[in-house]
């Protein structure tokens, strides 16, 4: 038993203290923080007509009175109970020294029974003043639904209320409890609320998560309530918002900031412990708190994008869809992000607890194995998917023996790619990849081996298959030794092995062990590479910020040895939260004296003592008929039974057993307890493995335990003990952090967003205790200073008197000083304890007296600045004039002593050179007379031969070099305008000489053009008589004689119009079957008809273009400068020349077929017409 030393100070004020409680009244309530602003909605009742203390009781009361508990969960009050007895001889991860109880220094809070009224009278005049001011209640019905209403009336126990629905229910007066204010509805923080209440905390959550705003503080706690829907409240500008302080909503930001600052501050890790059952979003939580660090702490090795992507590769690896949860976490983690000192990511390490291995070969319907298999599947590359013989998801039957193959809304083959990305960023190298690859198939491929019975003793052997030649491949072993591992069993008999035969169920379970080792093996490496990678140096090893992200409570209607391990996990984790955020803070109010109302709250440490105590705990007894070969899974039920029957906790059905854990009863099949707890792996299985070839990666072999004959050793852990100590260490290593919690809450069981399960929500309030967090940090004391820190830091406020007391006289004289009330804090035997916001009074203080210190020092030190620099500068000027005085005496001593000779001709010289400048300057000046006498006397000569008799004043002779100056800028001006004049008329002889040479140019190219044209015309010229003398020849062969009475050329009068009229004197000749030959005729003098049209055009366009070029080539001098530019004038004309060419060459072309087919076909018809006639 640890004692506490006390100072006889300490003691006097015990004693001073003790008589004041007995003075007072035992049943005065703590003192309560702030209200809201009174306004005329929040105005409290009047002092005649108090609230019914009835009304005023906490839920914890109500909760007593209650005949129905809930079917689901366990019976326990709203949000907490009385405490369950402790059971002896347990075990825990916190080293706890014993503390002694101090009986009359707390009082309990007036929980359980209901009090009694004095009288009815009494009763009924506070429930009047409900009914008088229609204030809002809530009250329970029978269904255990909250609602609200108004009371109408009330008689004796019982109160009609009016609900919000319009209709009246009578319900006891004891299921009434007041609702807030309108004014306090969606806060941000429970503590605001005036009525601390369950309904009134349901109805506040269910407000902010209708309008998307998902976060609430509760005291310390955050909680974050799961929307089912992308929300925008992350990303850069939120994280710039928050860090910068413009935001100070609740968020999973805030939580994060404040844990980097204190670890910033303090130099002491901090830890983020996010809970909540299974789907309630802890994954994601965990995820934006690591992208809110992150963001904090990049730098510039970019280590913090390999941070980020851990979560990813984990998720992919270790998570899986469940009928509650899309993405369920199938195993534990805790992610440590370690800082430099200057705030910047150096380094991470990755912790994981209990792998679900039983989910590679087991599924329940609608559910999926883990997300890697199904991505693997839809998006591998053809030339990884044909290397490891890959083929479609429901091809394997590890997979679609579920059902379930797909997730809404997620493409397994784009997550495939985005897994790809991270595992190169974490730099995991393409040849381990590929390994791990090739594992995961072997996996898929050995689900799909299958075995067929060969006697009657059901014994089997492998069906040769592709799934098993893949598998060995995949493996790295030969087919044989995977068939003869599967299918047979090696037994020792003597010195020689005997093969036995398997059955179907052994066979199968071998062939799933394989499976189930592989792959947890996988997942254990892809862990040890990331923290490989993520290392960091032991001299950068310090502070920390821990983030917590375990598996959800979970009940299935099956729940197995894995349900069984993650519900345990969840109640340690569950009294880490009770123990730092109910238990502490009232565990030192006790041991440091403080007049405390203690809240009970519901303690699930006689869960822990069932699952932890020894020899007879549940983990102990498990373990103890692990390690028997006798034991069966039913020898374990009833054992369990048979010992811990007694337990309040605890009850048993034969193969079953029933646990209450915090979040609800949980019933358990021990089928399989035994095998898993073992988790033995035959030494058949491990030397296959051990022959394999080295396709597994190579930087984490498989361990296997085997003795020195080569038989498996078995494991001197359970996996159940292992557990256990891998979750005393973490619970150890939290204990070392200042912890932040976040409470996560899924808001219904499909998953669907906008909607909210009331009961279910409530459920999950009440297992994380949130009212009695709110409660505590309401009413307590969140900021405490030892005296001595207290002193250190206001001692100064004080006057000099005072500075030679003892820390705790300095500091209660200090809260007397600065007039903070007593009601506003408590002193303790080693700390000072404040309310919520009165230390911030005292740092304003302390600001302003350090701020008008410093101002007064800065004035004083100005001062004596000032006054030193001007004594520094009086005497440098002095000591400066001390010097110059010397020097110039020490030059006139030097020139006094020098030769006379030399002053002499020094002086000589200067003479001589003034005398000279003298001379030339009366010099000057008389030329300059004598020119102004010389121009007077030609002007006044000019003037009297003119006749005029005017008096030639002399001019200023200060004026005549202004008048100088004036005419010699002038003709400087004009010079300078001569001189550009000149570069522009230079510059415009070189442009025509340009101009000139282009005409040139052009000439010689309109003379070849020309040349060209006639070459062209002459050859057109050519063609069109060569097209005439075959048209003539082909008119003179179609007619063997030319008929008597044969029109004449002459029978088309031009070649535009054709006459149909007989010509004078001339009769066409009439030939035999309906005139032939005049058809015949009309068609070959068409033919001319269209030659002579081409010859016209042709001449047409010929003088046409030879006058445009014509008109280009004399293109007079004067027209360079006109819009048209010979040069394009030139292309232009070339440009129409060339497709008048090509069309008329096709036209040309055209009428030549045309001619050739008239006159083909007269000589065809003549032929034809005179068979004819020879047949008649």
């Amino acid at each position: 038993m640890s004692t506490i030393v006390r100072s006889s100070l300490e003691e006097m004020l015990d004693s001073l203290r003790q008589r004041d409680e007995n003075e007072k009244p035992k049943d005065l309530p703590p003192a309560l923080p702030a209200r809201p602003k009174l306004t005329s909605r929040t105005r409290p009742p009047s002092q005649r007509q108090p609230l019914s203390k009835r009304l005023s009781k906490s839920d914890d009361e109500l909760e007593n009175g209650r005949k129905k508990e809930e079917s689901k969960g366990l019976k326990r009050n709203v949000f907490g109970a009385m405490k369950v007895k402790e059971m002896e001889d347990s075990e825990s991860p916190y080293a706890m020294p014993s503390v002694k109880k101090r009986t009359g220094r707390l009082r309990e809070a007036s929980g359980g029974k209901v009090e009694k009224w004095r009288s009815e009278a009494e009763w009924d005049d506070r429930l009047d003043y409900f009914v008088k001011k229609t204030l809002r209640i809530w009250c329970r019905l029978r269904n255990g639904a909250w609602v609200s209403g108004h009371i109408q009336s009330t008689s004796g126990e019982k109160a009609m209320v009016l609900l919000s629905d319009g209709s009246v229910v009578t319900v006891p007066v004891g299921e009434v409890l007041p609702a807030n204010p309108d004014v306090l509805e969606g806060v941000d923080d429970l503590m605001q609320l005036s009525y601390l209440n369950e309904p009134s905390v349901l109805h506040n959550l269910q407000y902010r998560y209708a309008q998307d705003m998902i976060y609430s503080k509760a005291g310390p706690a955050l909680i974050a309530i799961n929307p089912f829907k992308d929300i925008q409240l992350y990303g850069n500008e939120f994280v710039t918002a928050y860090r910068q302080k413009f935001l100070k909503d609740p968020h999973v930001y805030s939580i994060a900031d404040t844990a980097y600052d204190r670890m910033m501050e303090d130099e002491i890790s901090q830890s983020i412990i996010i809970s909540g059952e299974s789907g309630s979003g802890k994954t994601e939580t965990a995820k934006f708190a690591m992208e809110y660090l992150a963001m904090l702490g990049g730098g510039s090795n970019g280590i913090e994008k390999e941070v980020l992507q851990t979560s990813y590769i984990l998720e992919a690896f270790g998570n899986a869809k469940t009928s509650r949860n899309n993405n369920s976490s199938r195993f534990g983690k805790l992610i440590e992000i370690h800082f430099s000192t200057a705030g910047r990511i150096c380094g991470a390490k990755i912790q994981t607890l209990i792998f679900e291995k039983s989910r590679v070969v087991h599924l329940l319907d609608g559910e999926r194995s883990y997300h890697i298999f199904y991505q693997l599947c839809a998006g591998a590359p053809p030339t990884l998917r044909d290397k490891l013989k890959l083929k479609g998801a429901s091809e394997y039957k590890y997979l679609n023996q579920s059902g379930c193959l797909v997730i809404h809304d997620v493409d397994d083959a784009e997550e495939f790619c985005k897994l790809m990305e991270a595992l190169n960023t974490v730099r995991i190298s393409e040849r381990d990849q590929e390994h791990a690859f090739q594992m995961i198939a072997s996996v898929l491929w050995l689900g799909n081996i299958t075995f067929q019975v060969i006697d009657d003793e059901s014994h089997v052997e492998v069906v040769q298959s592709e799934a098993v030649t893949n598998a060995a491949s995949l493996i790295g072993c030969t087919v044989n030794d995977l068939i003869l591992a599967l299918s047979t069993c090696q037994i020792q008999a003597g010195k020689d092995k005997i093969a036995k035969s398997l059955t179907v169920e052994q066979a199968t379970d071998r062939r799933d062990a394989l499976a189930k080792f592989i792959y947890a093996n996988l997942f254990d490496w892809i862990v040890y590479q990331m923290n490989r990678n993520l290392a960091m140096d032991k001299e950068q090893m310090g502070r920390s910020i821990n983030i917590l992200d375990i598996y959800g409570f979970e009940s299935f209607k099956r729940n197995t040895f894995e349900q069984f391990l993650i519900n345990y996990a969840n109640e340690r984790l569950q009294q880490h939260v009770n123990r730092h955020l109910l238990k502490l803070e009232q565990e030192e109010y006790e041991l440091d004296g403080i007049d405390w109302s203690k809240v009970d709250f519901e303690d699930n440490q006689a869960c822990l003592n069932l699952f932890e105590k020894k020899p007879i705990g549940l983990i102990s007894l498990l373990n103890e008929e692990s390690n028997s070969l006798n034991a069966t899974d039913l020898t374990f039920a009833c054992k369990l039974k048979q010992h811990i029957k007694s337990s309040p906790c605890f009850k048993s059905e034969r193969e079953e057993f029933c646990i209450r854990h915090y979040a609800g009863e949980v019933t358990y099949d021990a089928t399989g307890f035994l095998a898993k707890n073992r988790d033995v792996l035959h030494p058949d299985i491990i030397q296959l493995l051990s022959s394999s070839d080295s396709h597994l990666p190579e930087d984490k072999k498989f361990s296997i335990p085997l003795t020195d004959t080569g038989v498996l050793d078995f494991q001197k852990q359970s996996v159940a003990t292992k557990f256990k100590d891998n979750l005393f260490k973490l619970t150890q290593q939290l204990e070392n952090t200042i912890p932040h919690f976040i409470c996560c809450i899924k808001p219904n069981n499909k998953q669907l967003p906008g909607m909210s399960d009331k009961d279910l929500v409530i459920e999950q309030l009440r297992c994380c205790g949130v009212l009695e967090v709110v409660r505590i940090s309401r009413s307590g004391y969140p900021t405490r200073l030892t005296h001595q820190e207290f002193t250190s830091r206001y001692g100064f406020l004080l006057p000099k008197d005072n500075a030679s007391q003892d820390p705790l006289s300095m500091s209660v004289a200090i809260l007397h000083q600065f007039g903070i009330l007593p009601e506003l804090y408590q002193v303790g035997y080693t700390k000072l304890y404040f309310r919520s916001g009165q230390i911030a009074s005292l740092e304003d203080v302390r600001n302003q007296v350090l701020q008008g210190t410093l101002e007064v020092q800065k004035c004083i030190r100005g001062h004596r600045a000032r006054r030193h620099f001007h004594e520094l500068k009086g005497g440098v000027i002095i000591l400066q004039s001390f010097i110059r005085g010397e020097i110039e005496r020490r030059l006139y001593n030097t020139k006094v002593m020098s030769k006379g000779k030399v002053a002499c001709e020094g002086s000589d010289e200067q003479l001589v050179a003034a005398v000279q400048i003298q001379s030339a300057i009366r010099g000057w000046l008389a030329r300059r007379d004598l020119c102004k006498l010389q121009n007077s006397k030609m002007l006044n000569v000019d003037k009297r031969r003119s006749g005029r008799k005017t008096e030639v004043k002399e001019l200023p002779r200060e004026i005549l070099p202004s008048v100088v100056e004036d005419l010699e800028r002038r003709v400087a001006k004009a010079e300078a305008t001569i001189e550009q004049k000149e570069k522009e008329n230079a510059a415009l002889k070189e442009q025509a000489n340009q101009f000139e040479a282009r005409c040139l140019e052009y000439e010689v190219k309109m003379r070849s053009m020309e040349e060209m044209w006639q070459k062209q015309m002459t050859s057109l010229q050519a063609s069109l008589a060569a097209a005439k003398n075959s048209l003539a020849a082909g008119d003179t062969t179609g007619r063997p004689g030319k008929l008597e009475g044969s029109p004449s050329p002459h029978y088309y009068d031009s070649d535009d119009a054709t006459s149909m009229d007989t010509p004078v004197g001339r009769t066409p000749v009439c030939f035999s079957n309906n005139s032939l030959g005049i058809v015949a005729n009309r068609e070959v003098n068409g033919g001319l008809s269209l030659i002579s049209h081409l010859t016209m055009e042709f001449e047409q366009q010929k003088q046409n273009f030879d006058n445009e070029a014509m008109a280009i080539v004399h293109l007079k001098p004067g027209q360079l400068h006109s819009t048209n530019n010979p040069a394009d004038e030139y292309r232009r004309l070339k440009h129409r020349f060339e497709e008048w060419k090509k069309e008329y060459k096709v036209r040309l072309k055209e009428t030549k077929s045309k001619v050739h087919k008239l006159v083909h076909s007269k000589a065809g018809k003549s032929h034809r017409k005179w068979w004819g006639k020879k047949s008649k």
